[in-house]
């Protein structure tokens, strides 16, 4: 038996994610709103260097940053 999302060419994660958004759609106004900013996301992360944590950035400003050649 195969898994439904399995044969759709989903990922688990991508299943996760597509199931979660329809949830929050079907919630009524103020529940909605609120569950909308549950699913928000802030990933941080930092470089380390000789042992040493550089400053934390935010992976969607870096990511939208070119690197200067």
């Amino acid at each position: 038996m195969t898994f439904a999302w399995k044969a759709a060419g989903l990922s688990y994660n991508r299943y996760l994610a597509v199931a979660a958004r329809v949830v929050r759609r079907s919630l009524k106004e103020d529940k909605r709103i609120a569950a909308e900013r549950r699913g928000e996301m802030d990933l941080r992360f930092a470089k380390w260097e000789n042992g040493k944590m550089s400053e934390p950035k935010n992976l969607a400003e870096a990511n939208s940053t070119t690197p200067s050649s």
